[in-house]
């Protein structure tokens, strides 16, 4: 990484070599969208972990860029507990920085600071020329709703980087962001018409083509941005657990950490009641420095099959401290009776069970957060 002040205040840096992504996008626009922005973060983020923290990482997971990406511009990256949102651009006007509007009212992606970066694809260099925080965006910035994008003229920006490092060290207190409305969760069967109509790869900018309340309270639920995505590209189904379980986990799946376990049962044991034990689902997760595992297993009879999902510390004798939580929730994050189990104090395992109908959908959700936790909608 080459590091270079053209000015006292521009910071130029090198994009590493950098070979495209195999993701998939639905159009070009969308496809050249990425581009811009997966060679703004490769040449950003090492930038920020060398001046600021080596934890600094992408926001909330890098399998999930592409669904962001398809959709909206802008990548975030968090630094300890400060949130960087990164906003590309090939213009070479620097007079405004133009945000897009989930980045600022969406009150899960929120960022602290906003950094506006000219990206040279051709030279293989960017200019990171200004930054500002949300609250200057929402209190200073002036609102377009045709593009719907907060734009800060150049004059309210701080142009010297080199000041962001200082704020963060000497203002810790420094209010970054200001409070923005809570967007309602949509209806199950509104969110799911939604995706049949925005999933439809011909609607080119999805984000303009449904009012703000609706498009905001679709995209902040990862399950169904998640979807909308996966619709878009004419993905198949992605999230069945009974798929995964006849004929193995999708490889988006496994991106994410699930894997399918074949258990070894003699003949003896394959009686009706064992026939469930066969085949079950896990993934792992890290919590506070230790890593756990979340097991779905079936259970009861085919004609009547409930699912339990059971949360244990990977580390064999190894307990669940008191305060963890698991928590089912249904695909519109309603809660339902008996849908979390909570340690009052250590325990050996966490568990639910549900009884599901065909198709239905079920996110899971774990407390303490695990690391990039992201909700995603199991289908049943």
């Amino acid at each position: 990484m080459t590091v270079t002040f053209a000015n006292s205040t521009d910071l130029i840096l090198e994009i590493p070599e950098f070979t495209q992504g195999s993701q998939a996008f639905s159009h070009p626009s969308a496809e050249y969208q990425a581009y811009l922005n997966e060679l703004c973060l490769n040449a950003v983020l090492p930038w920020l972990q060398e001046d600021f923290t080596p934890q600094a990482k992408v926001w909330p997971t890098t399998t999930a860029l592409s669904s962001f990406w398809e959709l909206v511009n802008g990548t975030a990256v968090t630094v300890d507990a400060t949130r960087f949102i990164l906003v590309p651009s090939e213009n070479i006007d620097f007079s405004e920085l133009r945000v897009p509007q989930e980045w600022i009212d969406l009150p899960s992606w929120v960022g602290d600071y906003y950094l506006a970066v000219q990206v040279e694809a051709d030279a293989g260099y960017v200019r990171v020329w200004g930054y500002c925080t949300h609250t200057q965006l929402k209190q200073q910035g002036n609102y377009d709703p045709g593009d719907r994008t907060y734009s800060l003229n150049a004059s309210e920006i701080i142009t010297d980087i080199s000041v962001l490092a200082v704020a963060r060290e000497f203002c810790p207190a420094e209010a970054t962001r200001t409070t923005v409305a809570v967007i309602p969760t949509l209806p199950q069967a509104q969110a799911q018409n939604l995706i049949n109509r925005l999933g439809n790869a011909e609607v080119i900018t999805p984000r303009l083509a449904i009012p703000f309340q609706l498009w905001g309270g679709l995209i902040e639920h990862s399950g169904w941005r998640q979807n909308l995505y996966e619709r878009r590209i004419n993905l198949p189904e992605q999230r069945s657990v009974l798929q995964w379980l006849e004929s193995g986990v999708s490889q988006l799946a496994q991106a994410i950490g699930w894997e399918r376990w074949n258990l070894e049962l003699s003949a003896a044991a394959r009686s009706v009641e064992d026939r469930a034990t066969e085949a079950n689902i896990s993934r792992q997760l890290a919590i506070a420095g230790q890593i756990y595992e979340l097991t779905i297993i079936p259970q009861g009879e085919p004609d009547s099959p409930y699912w339990r999902f059971e949360l244990r510390n990977a580390t064999v004798g190894a307990a669940i401290p008191g305060g963890f939580k698991l928590r089912l929730l249904t695909e519109d994050l309603q809660p339902f009776p008996n849908n979390e189990d909570i340690a009052t104090t250590a325990v050996e395992q966490l568990f639910v069970e549900v009884a599901l109908e065909p198709g239905e959908g079920i996110v899971w959700e774990v407390e303490p957060l695990p690391e990039n936790y992201e909700r995603e909608i199991l289908k049943f």
